[in-house]
């Protein structure tokens, strides 16, 4: 979910390693090398689940298996709690300089580079996605995810406010402690990071729950955290169901701040968690069913096209902000259905580790199934315009063409409820307003896309979306310096820039009388 365009995303060659004679990794080679630890990161150490408790990952592409992962439960998190509040109070790395703390992300960051290949294989073979995609863009953005918040670190100002005379007022930001944190499969490692980062720039102690699809490249970014110098108990990684690690990291009362990204069922149970525990403070991004408008007045529609397809279909369509939506005025929409359409084929699915790919498999073959469910209902009840097709690749069967739909009311389940695959939506629209109201009328807000060549139009419309980030003459688009998150039930609390700060810090008042 970096902020690189496409061109950027062709440009990024990974290095090192065995290449082919194109010069690019051999990517199944190394893949053949991995040396793979599914043990959770505990106080500073590998370490095993208490009941010994273990799950198999598996390969989605290949159906293959790659590792036993342990599955930790409510014994497990208390473990890793304590070790973290052990860790805070120690001070080694809450109360050292803001430069140290730097120091140590910094040299995390390098790390990340220099392991890149091995981490973008992880994500890959875990969840399914090209490996050429996250190496280039998922490693890549946490590095820089890492480097800003480290860089930024020492450049926060407290406050002294005016108060009456014979007194001073120090606002200064603290640390909140020891934060939970959960993030979901589609991003393992960008997301991460867009969690560790802020936290652990301020001086916090971390409990992180990967997603069960998807835990092997964050216990490896927690490898390289200890490496690069962070103490002991600072940084604590334990796989396992929601069902168990994710509640009881809901529950415990020893938890400070718990962020979370994932689907708004759960997060609204994340809600109950803490309102039954300790009132943790929670930050929580969840769901989205994201629209593209595009009206008649947009200056390149060959662009939109393109633009409106990389917004459906990368990263299989699996983006919480995806542009699953796609508004066009009716004067324009045939004529920008053929553009979508032939936009569209670059995404067709294929190998993850293969450079010809346009995106890959589906996480697992149960999400496969849930989002061909999907296809299908959109064939029944719309009109197909585009793909529909399931196709199997060495074995696996979880990979879905691009599939474009239309012919369905605004009020209909797959344009009001998220899908998570590649499955677009497209609806025509007469009017303005009637636009506006379409794209608003789902329990959603995270994000929207506008196209127009309308100075006025694009102001108005933005100002009029209930979103939490809204593109102009582009989609989705998001940086580590703008604040990420959503409105309604996508939400609430900001991932990325210094608005993430406030999710891990609280501000203490210190009042000295002295007249």
């Amino acid at each position: 979910m970096s902020n690189l365009d496409e061109q950027q995303r062709a440009d990024v060659v990974p290095s090192g390693g065995p290449t082919s004679s194109g010069g690019a990794p051999n990517w199944a080679e190394l893949a053949g090398r991995l040396n793979i630890d599914g043990r959770a990161v505990i106080d500073g150490e590998r370490a095993d689940a208490a009941a010994g408790r273990t799950f198999t990952s598996v390969n989605p592409a290949t159906n293959q298996p790659l590792a036993d992962v342990v599955s930790g439960n409510a014994d497990d998190v208390d473990r890793a709690v304590r070790a973290a509040r052990r860790a805070f109070q120690d001070g080694d790395w809450s109360r050292s300089a803001a430069e140290d703390r730097k120091a140590v992300l910094c040299r995390l960051a390098d790390l990340l580079d220099e392991h890149g290949d091995e981490l973008a294989l992880l994500d890959s073979l875990e969840m399914g996605k090209p490996v050429a995609e996250a190496r280039a863009v998922d490693v890549q953005g946490t590095a820089a995810t890492f480097r800003w918040y480290a860089e930024a670190i020492d450049k926060l100002i407290d406050e002294i406010p005016s108060t009456p005379p014979g007194s001073v007022a120090m606002v200064t930001r603290e640390p909140v402690g020891v934060v939970g944190a959960i993030v979901p499969w589609n991003y393992p490692l960008e997301i991460a990071g867009w969690k560790l980062a802020p936290a652990l720039a301020l001086g916090n102690s971390v409990l992180l729950k990967p997603a069960a699809q998807s835990s092997l490249s964050v216990l490896r970014l927690a490898d390289l955290a200890l490496q690069a110098g962070l103490p002991r108990g600072v940084l604590n990684v334990l796989p396992g169901p929601g069902g168990s690690v994710g509640e009881a990291i809901g529950l415990h009362p020893d938890i400070d701040a718990l962020s979370f990204t994932g689907s708004t069922a759960v997060a609204k149970r994340l809600l109950g968690y803490a309102g039954a525990s300790n009132l943790k403070r929670l930050s929580l991004e969840a769901g989205g069913k994201s629209a593209n408008l595009v009206f008649a007045d947009a200056e390149d529609l060959a662009a939109a096209a393109t633009k409106a397809a990389f917004g459906a279909f990368y990263n299989q369509g699996e983006v919480c902000s995806a542009n699953s939506r796609l508004l066009v005025e009716r004067s324009i929409y045939h004529d920008f259905v053929e553009l979508l359409i032939e936009a569209a084929g670059d995404y067709l699915p294929g190998d993850p580790l293969s450079a010809a790919s346009g995106t890959g498999s589906l996480v697992s073959a149960e999400h496969a199934e849930d989002v061909w469910a999907a296809v299908q209902k959109g064939r029944v009840d719309g009109d197909l315009l585009h793909g529909g097709d399931r196709l199997e690749i060495n074995g696996s069967q979880a990979f879905i063409t691009p599939t474009i739909v239309g012919g369905l009311q605004a009020s209909h389940q797959l344009l009001q409820e998220e899908v998570f695959g590649p499955l677009l939506t497209v609806v025509p629209f007469d009017a303005e307003d009637e636009a506006v109201g379409i794209a608003n009328s789902t329990p959603y807000g995270l994000a929207a896309s506008v196209w127009t060549s309308n100075l006025s139009r694009a102001h108005r419309v933005a100002g009029q979306l209930v979103a939490g980030t809204v593109s102009v003459n582009t989609v989705d688009a998001l940086g580590v310096t703008t604040p990420f998150g959503g409105f309604k039930q996508s939400g609430f609390g900001r991932d990325l820039s210094l608005h993430a700060l406030d999710n891990y810090s609280a501000m203490k008042t210190t009042w000295i009388q002295f007249g």
